[in-house]
């Protein structure tokens, strides 16, 4: 669905590579999530993708043809989530949505009124956008990139300003997309979302791409073969994860304990980033 190839790009001419060389490719129906820390060109890579940014170097293919190719009908194919989101705050949600859906040919393809109850908005709907907080405005923003139903979709941060309720909204709705089969490039530095939502994740630390695999696998990779339990009195001990159905030592603690947690001691993806990019996740 889509391949990039040496991405190269710099916002002023002889000035600095923002994107030095990436290579990726996302697959149809697949969530990819671009991973690091603010400043380290996954917004770049993201507006070169949605036609907001030329002057790039490299190659990239979108089903098969050149971005530089494609023209106006790109944009009925593609929804994009913004970061922050750019409302007309005098119009209400409804007459915002209706707005910006008036741009595509196809208009609206879902009842408006179920869009908004899919986020919780439907008592704000004829709202002025200005009476919104910022949480209600990124579910506005949510839906205004999915409203024409197209067939690839790229968010930035899209659970910022949520809280923990709406965050969930939002991303069982990315599942219920990819299920449909729509094609979902995800940005953000909360390794937590990426981990829940991503097939793929790849790293990115100062315009360079250091890896890309399954979440997964990235932390089985970094983790260690250990499991720990957990005693309902407090004790705690690790055991090693290798054939530990015959671990007696393991089978005697948990016998004769009884266990409140067992959990095997894989790294969290955010461990994982800075042990291969030496970055932290600042925002």
């Amino acid at each position: 669905m889509i391949q990039v190839k040496d991405l190269r790009y710099r916002y002023k001419k002889g000035g600095p590579e923002v994107l030095q060389g990436i290579h990726f490719s996302i697959a149809k129906g697949e969530i990819f999530g671009f991973l690091g820390p603010s400043g380290a060109g996954k917004s770049t890579a993201q507006k070169i993708l949605y036609k907001i940014l030329e002057g790039y170097s490299g190659n990239i293919m979108i089903n098969g043809k050149d971005l530089r190719e494609w023209g106006k009908e790109y944009h009925e194919m593609i929804g994009v989530g913004f970061e922050l989101p750019n409302h007309y705050l005098k119009l209400t949600g409804k007459e915002n949505l209706e707005f910006f859906g008036s741009f595509y040919k196809s208009g609206s393809r879902y009842n408006i009124k179920e869009l908004f109850e899919k986020v919780g908005l439907e008592h704000a709907m004829n709202e002025p956008v200005e009476n919104y907080s910022k949480g209600m405005k990124m579910r506005l923003n949510f839906i205004r990139a999915i409203q024409h139903d197209p067939e690839i979709l790229f968010f930035d941060e899209p659970t910022s300003g949520l809280d923990p309720i709406n965050a969930r909204t939002i991303k069982e709705l990315i599942k219920e997309l990819r299920c449909k089969g729509k094609t979902i490039f995800i940005t953000t530095h909360h390794m937590e979302t990426a981990d829940q939502l991503c097939d793929q994740v790849a790293f990115i630390a100062n315009g360079r791409l250091m890896a890309t695999d399954p979440p997964s696998k990235f932390k089985e990779a970094h983790g260690m073969p250990m499991v720990r339990a957990r005693t309902q009195n407090g004790d705690t001990r690790e055991f090693p994860l290798e054939h530990i159905g015959q671990n007696r030592e393991f089978l005697h603690f948990i016998q004769g304990n009884p266990i409140t947690s067992l959990k095997t001691q894989e790294a969290t993806l955010e461990e994982v980033f800075i042990s291969i990019t030496g970055e932290t996740l600042r925002p």
